[in-house]
């Protein structure tokens, strides 16, 4: 599937927004209507290694993500599978520039597949571009909503990590 994106304003800086998008456990909040079944691959929710694996809307098809790299404060990029046999790889950059005051900060999202077995090509041809271009249109409308309100932001964990001696939240 070609790279679909999705930009908005925010009224918000580059560091709060960044801090969210890198935090894996508070995406629910905001993409929670693309995405069901979300669970946490790893304890450490934030920056890079951190992993997810949710169902793409009530399709069935699974995603898993992980943060492969970030840019403090401008960038995060993921890396994950998908697909039949979860043989499709997966790409996610979120990039956060400065806007047109030191408070105002443009968001852009871009997802893409690069399937590479004939059978999974097909599969993507009937609709997936166009399910994740609304969905991350209406995940980036949310995430604003959340940031320029300061609602709550609920967050994922794994279950049993409160038992865990070493793990400082």
């Amino acid at each position: 599937m070609r790279p679909v994106s999705a930009t908005t304003f925010v009224d918000a800086p580059r560091e709060r927004l960044f801090d969210l998008l890198n935090d894996l456990s508070a995406r629910p909040t905001f993409t929670d209507h693309l995405f069901s079944d979300y669970r946490l691959a790893r304890i450490d929710p934030v920056g890079p290694g951190a992993a997810a694996r949710f169902q793409v809307g009530d399709s069935g098809q699974w995603l898993e993500t992980v943060i492969e790299s970030v840019e403090r404060p401008h960038l995060v990029r993921e890396r994950g599978r998908t697909g039949r046999l979860n043989r499709v790889p997966t790409f996610t950059v979120w990039e956060i520039a400065e806007g047109a005051g030191p408070e105002v900060s443009e968001v852009t999202v871009t997802f893409w597949t690069e399937p590479t077995n004939p059978v999974d090509k097909v599969g993507e041809f009937f609709g997936s571009a166009r399910r994740f271009r609304r969905g991350y249109g209406r995940a980036i409308e949310r995430l604003k909503q959340v940031v320029e309100t300061g609602a709550q932001v609920d967050r994922v964990e794994v279950g049993g990590s409160e038992l865990l001696p070493a793990f400082n939240r």
